[in-house]
């Protein structure tokens, strides 16, 4: 039964999986290739009763499509928020507006001034612009935007505790991942 099994060489000679290789490149069809043949080894070896046309080309085709197919499929996918929590942190949170994505779109399908002063010609300050707007919405004097709540929380200690003995609850302390923590 194991002789049946044809080799990786001969599988990617297939004209089924040349096509696959012109949709999905040939790095990822040689692994496909590799794995599914592996899978076919493991059945039958372990005294599987196969059925006849298993290492037929077409059947290896069709095992080899269904595997690019799920290795290609994004793992972040849509679904329905039924918990009752509207803002669910692991459902995405907070949804955006459509125009809020469309900047965002923009923003990051084209270059932008993030970091580029237009009147100076010369690198920028990020912060800048943004500031005067969370100035103005907020009353502050000064402002600066960070990319998640654990650096808002350190800055906010570092700045208004700094020095000083500041009690934190065990259930507040900040573990993101294996590497960031600010006990």
């Amino acid at each position: 039964m194991l002789a049946a099994i044809p080799s990786v060489d001969r599988v990617l000679n297939m004209g089924a999986t040349r096509a696959l290789i012109s949709e999905y490149g040939r790095t990822p069809v040689s692994m496909a290739v590799r794995s599914v043949l592996a899978a076919l080894r493991n059945d039958a070896t372990r005294g599987d009763e196969l059925p006849h046309d298993t290492f037929a080309e077409p059947a290896i085709a069709a095992r080899l499509k269904a595997a690019l197919e799920k290795a290609a499929r994004p793992s972040l996918r849509t679904v329905f928020n039924l918990t009752g929590t509207v803002l669910h942190t692991n459902m995405g949170r907070a949804l955006l507006p459509e125009s809020a994505v469309a900047a965002v779109v923009s923003a990051m399908t084209r270059p932008c001034n993030l970091e580029y002063d237009l009147d100076s010609g010369a690198r920028g300050d990020r912060d800048a612009l943004v500031e005067d707007l969370l100035c103005e919405l907020t009353g502050a004097e000064a402002a600066t935007v960070v990319n998640n709540n654990a650096a808002a929380v350190f800055l906010a200690l570092n700045t208004l505790g700094l020095r000083k003995e500041v009690v934190v609850s065990r259930g507040e302390l900040v573990e993101i991942g294996g590497a960031f923590r600010a006990p």
